[in-house]
């Protein structure tokens, strides 16, 4: 059976666009798949830690060498790869934070993004090691960034797209809830976001 990881990074729960968003989309994965097993992963709940020594130190030390420290300091780590690796949907929803994505969602990409276990280096370059899977980016954003002139400033869409390729996971569908921050669009911003949702 199916396995879906939605991973929530917005702290607004009940009120959060993303989040709605999201579990539009995990609905419509649902229904196109009874069986699938959705677990999620609130990012603002158990925050991943921003990487200091003892992290980088284990993961650039050998398993077999590792000390109770390092086995402390990777746990998180080995977790969320452990999670990603058995999803075969996964659903990130992703608010615009100044321009990109919020510090905890790119804690949480510090800590799966590792050399030899999600992508390896080779002679023609690095290759992710996390393919096979599906992604749905539910992006919500206060201004509109799909056209315009505010599309340079996106710095959201470009990096998850690119993080997800790195590591593997380069089949990737965007699905944008936009303008919540302008009295023309918001009211029906996420309606029209969840009626274009395409599984």
């Amino acid at each position: 059976m199916p396995n879906i990881l939605h991973i929530i990074s917005s702290p607004r729960g009940d009120a959060s666009n993303s989040i709605k968003l999201s579990e539009a989309i995990i609905e419509r994965l649902q229904l196109n798949y009874p069986s699938a097993v959705l677990h999620t992963k609130d990012l603002t709940k158990s925050p991943f830690p921003h990487l200091e020594e003892v992290h980088l130190n284990a993961f650039l030390t050998p398993v077999e060498q590792h000390t109770e420290a390092h086995r402390e300091a990777i746990k998180h780590s080995n977790l969320a790869i452990e999670e990603l690796m058995n999803a075969d949907f996964v659903v990130i929803g992703a608010p615009m934070y100044n321009f990109g994505i919020s510090s905890t969602l790119k804690a949480w990409f510090d800590h799966v993004t590792r050399a030899g276990i999600t992508f390896k280096y080779t002679q023609q370059g690095p290759v992710g090691l996390l393919s096979g899977k599906q992604v749905y980016l539910a992006i919500t954003t206060g201004g509109i960034y799909s056209s315009g002139a505010n599309v340079e400033n996106d710095f959201l869409t470009p990096y998850l797209k690119f993080m997800l390729a790195f590591i593997g996971m380069d089949n990737v569908t965007v699905c944008r809830a936009e303008g919540f921050a302008l009295s023309e669009t918001r009211d029906n911003a996420l309606e029209k976001a969840i009626g274009r949702i395409q599984i």
